[in-house]
């Protein structure tokens, strides 16, 4: 088991083309996760090959940046690793609230790179800024001068939509993160051109839909709080959703056994997307998850890919 090699944009960087999501791990996302189980998952995708971890300072409150930190300290030979750190979310406040303001930013990427064990963090991205944030806000001299100062190698934009991402790249931000999927397509599709002109990385976050992708769930499914996922979805939403999938098995043939497999397959056959992050919750999934990615040079088929823009028309899926 490999994962191989892609540039992250102009950062002059070279990461895993996989990149290990932490939210899931960091029990925030989908209910409770066992630490131990989370450090060995983080552990397992260290020896597998990947080289670039995604996670945020609030992923538990900071717990999951000094998990970061512990596991890679007694890893020495991973200690290279690119670790992409979100910041711009307090949850001093109730309910939590957007901050973006330099004094904020500085602290707060200094807490992070103490917990994470590192003089330097490789990469921070701020976490779904507005466009006016970047535009007319603090937050992109703040990170120029945090640069300048060797606390940010790299900085970018964990974007919520296509409007903010092309914000993120006419102010510098040198890496993106857009949700992309065979589901949701269209916002990395709106920005392709200004990112092939820009050279901007491009990390892919909900590869698999929160886990719809995988194409087990029944239409009557239900998710229980605290999984995110009890309040993203209505049942009929959740219902349309399923049903929409079967717009998509055909891509499950040849090499490519589950509906899982071809919907990370799909992500990395996009040539603009630097890594797809995926968020497994065990070992297991994760072996499973690069053992079905697959290992030759074409993720899928050009025929496959060619019908998959009619085929997403016809069930009611924009692109």
């Amino acid at each position: 088991m490999s994962v191989r090699p892609r540039p992250l944009g102009k950062t002059g960087l070279v990461v895993s083309e996989l990149a290990l999501g932490t939210w899931g791990l960091s029990g925030d996302g989908y209910g409770a996760v066992d630490p131990a189980d989370a450090e060995r998952t983080i552990a397992r995708a260290l020896d597998i090959g990947f080289t670039l971890i995604d996670t945020s300072d609030s992923y538990g409150g900071g717990a999951m940046e000094a998990l970061l930190g512990r596991v890679l300290k007694t890893e020495p030979a991973k200690s290279a690793v690119v670790v992409a750190t979100k910041i711009g979310t307090d949850r001093t406040t109730e309910p939590a609230r957007k901050r973006f303001d330099a004094e904020y930013l500085r602290a707060r990427i200094q807490a992070s790179a103490k917990r994470l064990g590192r003089e330097r963090i490789e990469l921070v991205l701020l976490h779904n800024p507005s466009v006016d944030t970047l535009t007319v806000g603090e937050a992109r001299g703040a990170m120029d001068a945090m640069k300048k100062d060797g606390l940010v190698a790299h900085w970018g934009v964990a974007a919520g939509d296509a409007e903010v991402a092309r914000a993120a790249i006419d102010n510098g931000a040198e890496v993106i993160e857009l949700a992309y999927n065979l589901m949701h397509a269209i916002d990395l599709h709106r920005v392709a051109g200004d990112a092939m002109v820009s050279g901007v990385g491009v990390m892919a976050r909900s590869t698999l839909a929160h886990g719809l992708l995988a194409g087990m769930w029944a239409k009557d499914r239900e998710f229980k709080e605290p999984d995110h996922r009890a309040d993203r979805w209505t049942k009929l939403e959740l219902e349309r959703r399923v049903t929409q999938l079967d717009a998509v098995r055909f891509l499950v043939r040849g090499d490519v056994y589950t509906l899982r497999a071809a919907a990370v397959r799909f992500v990395l056959s996009n040539h603009l997307v630097s890594s797809a992050v995926l968020g497994p919750k065990s070992v297991e999934q994760l072996e499973q998850l690069v053992r079905e990615t697959g290992s030759g040079p074409v993720y899928l088929p050009d025929d496959a890919l060619a019908s998959l823009p009619r085929a997403l028309a016809r069930a009611g899926i924009l692109t």
